[in-house]
């Protein structure tokens, strides 16, 4: 799905509830600065690890669909080849999120292709604390 920056600024704007996929609270990776750079800006984060308890001191669901709130953006720290079975995932949720968002250096289209037609933004390759820090600090009208 195409997207334009005005379109991430204004979903940024809505999102709320955050479910980050594969988190993990190791000092130094990627997740975990993205993970406490969101919980700082004032999301609500619910960590999606299959072995954590609980991460950022915050607990931790094996999919997403023990998450307990609808989610609105799923953010993906997981390998292309996983992101598929995570695109099926979201499909099944009751409530669906606006956005399916993989990080930097992350594409699949097989996951964009699963997605395709059901609504929801997928958003490959950028960094949603990058682009949130950006549009937070830009006069982005939307």
């Amino acid at each position: 799905m195409l997207y334009s920056e005005k379109e991430l600024a204004a979903l940024l704007t809505q999102v709320k509830n955050i479910a980050i996929v594969g988190a993990k609270d190791k000092p130094g990776q990627p997740v975990d600065r993205v993970g406490r750079y969101l919980m700082d800006a004032g999301f609500t984060i619910y960590p999606v690890h299959p072995k954590r308890a609980s991460v950022w001191g915050l607990p931790a669901y094996p999919t997403l669909a023990d998450v307990p709130a609808p989610i609105d953006l799923v953010d993906l720290f997981r390998v292309g080849e996983a992101c598929p079975a995570h695109a099926g995932e979201v499909l099944q949720l009751s409530h669906r999120p606006r956005c399916f968002w993989m990080q930097s250096g992350i594409f699949s289209p097989e996951a964009r292709s699963i997605l395709k037609g059901s609504g929801i933004l997928v958003v490959e390759d950028r960094c949603l604390m990058v682009d949130h820090a950006r549009f937070a600090s830009e006069d982005w009208h939307v």
